[in-house]
């Protein structure tokens, strides 16, 4: 990863991590806003339900949970990369129009962290709140979710 692409991660994840705040008390005992505030939802491209759609469907051509190194959705396409053979390789597939394509190949020398599908916790309408209030002229035209060694990571 380059370090521009790892600063704009950190920049985004800061904000996802405000966005899914607990709702609990400050330490000036005042209490932040809880997650789910429909006030500050934010209506996601169509794109951002497709990651769980496309997990979904590889979990089901593959009959249970896998582990994956990476998902990532467009208004186009969403790729999954599932890892195989104790993390060192991936398995491409392609998710397009609610359809899961056959499998690309099998790509060797993989290397990262993975994720499961039941750490992709993200609100739909919540993902998006902190980044468009942040960086309000901004165009969302993509979501990857990442393992980081502990759970997922999503970048915008």
């Amino acid at each position: 990863m380059t370090a521009r692409r790892s600063t704009v991660a950190a920049i985004i994840a800061a904000f996802l991590l405000a966005s899914c705040s607990s709702g609990d008390d400050a330490p000036d005992g005042t209490s932040s806003p809880d997650v789910a505030d429909a006030s500050a939802s934010v209506e996601p491209p169509d794109f951002v339900g497709d990651v769980r759609e496309a997990i979904t469907a590889v979990e089901t051509e593959l009959g249970g949970p896998q582990e994956f190194f990476e998902v990532t959705a467009n208004p186009t396409v969403t790729n999954v990369f599932v890892a195989v053979d104790d993390g060192t390789a991936a398995i491409p597939y392609t998710f397009l129009d609610d359809e899961l394509l056959p499998p690309g190949p099998k790509q060797e020398g993989a290397a990262g962290q993975t994720f499961t599908s039941a750490q992709v916790d993200f609100v739909d309408d919540r993902i998006l709140s902190d980044v468009t209030e942040q960086l309000p002229s901004s165009t969302i035209d993509a979501i990857s979710v990442y393992g980081n060694g502990v759970s997922t990571t999503y970048v915008l």
